[in-house]
């Protein structure tokens, strides 16, 4: 009799959101390939495949780097996304005061009062052009019930992984409570086992 084998790991979709030019797609690029990217197309919408191990569990990370991307998809993949990560630029005041208005999207589009959720403060290598002081952040993070945050530098790598396996640990606490709401970050370490990338467009399926 012949046996199959079926991948038990779980699988969570990660969606990552900000204004254009934050370094989304390279915070992606580093955590994903481990590389910097110099030059990119900001309309190509990318999804991305990891498979990493956190705390002792295996899961998939479908990553969907949202840039360029028209209100009514970005709403589908609001819908479709389990974790999200909201990106700003230490260089940019504006870019910090657009996310609360994703956040509110995110949650009416959700219906619920909370989600796993990141906030990421990009481009901490670009200190002499800082626009952003940090504690205006941590006001933000208070403000939205103590939301993990993160000061990042793609180019150098510097709290990449981090974020992304901060939020995985929200995604997989709310998944055993059967809630979405997300929470500070928890210890343990992760090693990763599996890299797949899948460039394509728009490759998320909802039907609504």
């Amino acid at each position: 009799m012949q046996t199959y084998l079926y991948d038990r790991r779980r699988e969570y979709h990660i969606v990552i959101l900000g204004a254009g030019g934050v370094g989304k797609s390279c915070l992606t690029s580093q955590f994903v390939h481990n590389e910097w990217i110099e030059y990119y197309d900001p309309t190509i919408e990318d999804v991305y495949r990891k498979v990493i191990d956190v705390d002792g569990r295996s899961c998939i990370l479908e990553i969907l780097d949202t840039a360029g991307t028209e209100q009514f998809s970005q709403e589908i993949y609001m819908k479709a996304g389990q974790g999200f990560l909201l990106v700003y630029s230490i260089t940019s005041l504006s870019t910090l005061t657009e996310l609360s208005d994703l956040r509110d999207q995110i949650l009416r589009i959700k219906e619920a009062n909370s989600v796993p959720l990141v906030i990421v403060g990009n481009k901490s290598d670009l200190e002499e052009d800082r626009a952003v002081r940090r504690d205006r952040a941590i006001m933000l993070s208070q403000k939205w019930g103590r939301v993990p945050f993160y000061e990042t530098s793609a180019r150098k790598r510097q709290n990449v992984d981090e974020v992304f396996l901060d939020l995985c640990r929200q995604m997989m606490r709310a998944d055993v409570s059967g809630s979405g709401s997300g929470g500070g970050t928890s210890g343990g370490g992760s090693s990763e086992k599996v890299v797949q990338t899948s460039r394509k467009k728009r490759r998320f399926c909802v039907i609504l």
